[in-house]
């Protein structure tokens, strides 16, 4: 057996962890909300503005911000309506939609941004400024079918299976808050990065009280484990952390206090590639935070989708008012295919995409009401949920040219 000194470094392998959070987490719950609002200006005013943030601790939530909107809505019944979708329906859950005091501090958007980003209609969609200054970044890999990485595709699977079995009944005594964490052991082949197994899964949820860890350890590993990560990537020398701290009865905002856009690395790459630090929940297309992040991803998957590289990191660049981008960046690891460079790919990004913000609206059809289910298991590579910038661009054209 080869010693340390005697391993090639080709043969290294590495750890890398990404972390996801439920529905009912108090972050999540926030972002659900501030989207659910969001969603409900676009269904009557497609051209509504509309930039909300959510707090919440034990029995009250808070919706606040700045919106401009031809629609009528009431926010707190808005607001209920989410609470409950998530479950929290009884005070000894943590939260208790009928009973919690709701408080909205919603104004109107600033005329001197409207005035510069003109997302109003007062100005054409050539003429459209960005939202705001800022850097967004967009990421895909090979190593999954829909293009994310191993480690936060796994995470957010397993809270979402968290969630389905709470609601189905087949774990009753689930609770809405969790979190869950995957560590995954990879092989970096060529600036590939190549999935070798999971290394430790960590979950750890809320539940009812009369139900022991030792039960609730088991019908983890049957109802939510196994059903989702696949068994070639598990071995006997796994670790498991499965409500490691033990009892976690008390939760949701009565555990933990929540707040709009505190889950960014969740809700988009689970700490591949980078992350511009803009939060995407509550705020309108014409903010690029968003947007452009969307935009950032559909330019990236559509690269690797194309064959043209195995991963890539996207990055945007925009300047509040301007109507195009004011960088662009394209790495792709040194996974480029033969006969290109990542010039190329950069090239081949400006022939093919418009990243202006109007046309980015455009594009991807960002003015419908679909915001509330990107809120929760992530932004990205669900394809099954109708996000256009999940349905890659055909560069295949390129591959050969």
């Amino acid at each position: 057996m080869a010693t340390e000194s005697e391993t090639k470094v080709e043969d290294r392998t590495i750890l890398f962890t990404s972390e996801s959070v439920n529905e009912g987490h108090p972050d999540k719950l926030c972002d659900q909300v501030s989207d659910a609002i969001l969603d409900a200006c676009l269904a009557q005013d497609p051209e509504s503005m509309v930039a909300c943030e959510t707090a919440t601790k034990t029995g009250m939530i808070m919706a606040l911000g700045e919106i401009t909107t031809k629609a009528t809505v009431n926010y707190e019944e808005v607001i209920r309506a989410t609470i409950k979708q998530i479950g929290y329906d009884a005070e000894d859950k943590g939260f208790d939609y009928k009973k919690c005091s709701v408080i909205v501090a919603l104004e109107e958007q600033s005329p001197e941004i409207n005035g510069a980003v003109g997302a109003s209609g007062t100005k054409s969609i050539d003429d459209m400024g960005a939202g705001d200054q800022g850097i967004m970044f967009g990421y895909a890999t090979d190593e999954t079918e829909s293009l994310m990485p191993f480690s936060i595709d796994i995470a957010n699977k397993l809270g979402k299976r968290l969630t389905d079995v709470r609601k189905d009944g087949t774990c009753g005594w689930l609770r809405p808050d969790g979190k869950t964490q995957v560590t995954v052991e990879y092989k970096n082949v060529d600036g590939a990065m190549v999935p070798q197994r999971v290394h430790t899964i960590v979950i750890s949820t809320q539940h009812s009280p009369d139900i022991e860890n030792e039960d609730i350890r088991a019908q983890l590993k049957q109802h939510v484990i196994n059903p989702i990560v696949p068994a070639d990537m598990l071995d006997d020398n796994t670790i498991y952390h499965l409500n490691p701290s033990g009892r976690f009865v008390i939760g949701g905002p009565h555990g933990d206090a929540g707040l709009t856009g505190r889950k960014i690395i969740v809700d988009t790459y689970g700490g591949w590639g980078a992350h511009g630090g803009g939060a995407f929940s509550g705020k309108d297309p014409s903010k690029v935070d968003r947007s452009a992040a969307y935009a950032a991803r559909w330019v990236a998957k559509s690269l690797v989708a194309a064959g043209l590289c195995k991963r890539v990191l996207v990055q945007l660049s925009y300047a509040i008012g301007v109507n195009k981008p004011l960088s662009t960046y394209v790495d792709s690891y040194g996974t480029v295919a033969d006969g290109k460079n990542d010039f190329d790919l950069a090239d081949i990004v400006e022939k093919e995409f418009n990243l202006a913000p109007g046309y980015i609206i455009r594009d991807l059809d960002l003015r419908k009401p679909k915001y509330q289910q990107t809120a929760a298991y992530g932004h990205f590579g669900r394809t099954e949920d109708g996000f256009t910038w999940e349905v890659p661009k055909d560069l295949s054209a390129y591959k050969t040219a």
